[in-house]
């Protein structure tokens, strides 16, 4: 990649070129938890964070009636800090001159001004800007688009339609640019060695842990874990298929001339993708840009089968991150946890199997806060990143000359995008297509929500 493509394609900031594009999607502001007292006792006083978001700095408030705001952080008064705004309910107020907003961004009350019509004409006629937010699979989506565009739905993927009992939430901080996040996500081969244990946990132990869990199928009777597929078939065939969403991506590992291990994972154009954690479980993924240089993660846990055991989940995730903000103990200041016995006893990267959250946040972080993509030489495993890319400078390229976004963004295609479909699984070698899809259809068929996926829309 050129260095004036990689600029273009890593700047996100409020009238860049690739920041236009990514207001043109939903973004992840904020998880539910972190408006949940029992998580933060500040809420139970003050429901309000300062938020960043794609290089604009927000403040996110919930009112009295559970209504959520989000406004420009900065009071359009004479500028100063809305997120130190008194809560009061209805509305937020300025500390400055007592200027007060309501989740809308209108003005309520500008009490240091006379009550005559003039200035009772200056409380109507200003208003802050706000973002529509909403609330799917316990994250808040906010919009950043235009004044006045047309905000598309979420499509109904299993994330956005589960209910709350099938449905977890949690996200990190990673110090790097949006764009290295999203690729190491959608990389097909970096689990076999990034990733690579050097022994298998007992089956059974794996709830909620990337890796390992059994595939679907057997070897010889056998249930071989997701980490010993990964560890002994490095050398994967990839193939991929452009979608409405993004892209399919079909990860094909030969165990025997008989068998092949099955992997179909999902990239949402342009900073999601669906991965599958068990036969019953997949995770959404979402890199969000709080600037240039910082990625929050957001992960949502989809259950098809019992309802989620969100403690079992949340601890442990909670032992890598400092709340309130969810900003990672591990980083380039502890070398990331590196342990070289680890390394030569346990796992290949030599930073433990407790979080493998952290194996990403070493690859991403330790290529810099912007990754220098003019240096890179890649190879024929890379034909997912190549084609993400090549996407993604045609989806700029389309919103500069107002053919609009894609995907997504686009509200005709979000309103019809089916829920999409993963698996990990061990097929016949010349019937692993139909394996896939059989056995995708069966997770869902039997999960308890999908019947009336409307009803069960949260």
């Amino acid at each position: 990649m050129r260095a004036e493509q990689n600029e273009l394609v890593t700047r996100i900031g409020p009238g860049t070129a690739c920041g236009t594009l990514l207001r043109h999607y939903w973004q992840p502001v904020a998880l539910r938890d972190e408006f949940d007292a029992a998580l933060d006792p500040a809420m139970a006083l003050r429901p309000v964070k300062a938020v960043r978001l794609l290089g604009q700095d927000l403040v996110l408030f919930r009112d009295q009636g559970g209504q959520f705001g989000l406004l420009d952080r900065d009071c359009p008064h004479r500028g100063a800090d809305l997120s130190f705004g008194r809560h009061e309910g209805d509305g937020l107020r300025c500390p400055f001159h007592g200027w007060k907003f309501d989740t809308q961004g209108r003005c309520l009350e500008t009490p240091g001004e006379p009550d005559a019509p003039v200035g009772r004409r200056l409380c109507e006629r200003i208003t802050q800007r706000s973002y529509p937010v909403q609330e799917r699979g316990g994250v808040l989506f906010a919009w950043l688009g235009d004044p006045g565009s047309r905000a598309p739905l979420l499509p109904a993927f299993d994330c956005f339609s589960a209910p709350a009992s099938h449905s977890f939430a949690f996200k990190g901080l990673w110090n790097c640019n949006w764009l290295q996040a999203v690729e190491v996500g959608i990389d097909p081969v970096h689990p076999s060695f990034l990733h690579r244990f050097f022994e298998d946990e007992a089956l059974g132990m794996h709830y909620g842990k990337q890796f390992r869990a059994a595939s679907a199928g057997t070897v010889d009777g056998e249930a071989w874990p997701m980490s010993r597929v990964m560890r002994e078939c490095f050398q994967p065939d990839i193939r991929f298929e452009a979608k409405d969403w993004g892209i399919q991506l079909t990860t094909l590992r030969r165990i025997s001339d008989t068998l092949t291990h099955v992997r179909v994972t999902q990239s949402l154009f342009p900073q999601g993708f669906v991965i599958p954690l068990s036969e019953t479980m997949t995770i959404t993924q979402f890199h969000v840009p709080v600037d240039d240089t910082h990625t929050y993660w957001y992960s949502l846990f989809t259950s098809f089968d019992k309802p989620m055991d969100k403690e079992t989940m949340r601890q442990p995730r909670l032992a890598a991150v400092t709340l309130p903000d969810y900003l990672p103990t591990a980083g380039r200041h502890n070398r990331w946890g590196f342990d070289a016995q680890d390394q030569q006893s346990r796992t290949y990267l030599g930073m433990g199997d407790a979080d493998i959250n952290v194996h990403d946040q070493w690859a991403v972080e330790s290529m810099g806060a912007i990754a220098n993509r003019s240096r890179e030489h890649l190879g024929s495993t890379d034909k997912v990143i190549i084609a993400n890319r090549r996407a993604l400078l045609q989806a700029i390229e389309a919103v500069r000359s107002g053919a609009g976004a894609p995907g997504m963004a686009n509200p005709e295609i979000a309103a019809q995008l089916p829920p999409v479909d993963t698996v990990d699984g061990i097929a016949p070698a010349h019937a692993w297509d139909t394996f896939w899809r059989d056995a995708a259809a069966a997770k869902r068929a039997n999960a308890p929500w999908t019947a009336n996926p409307a009803e069960s829309r949260p």
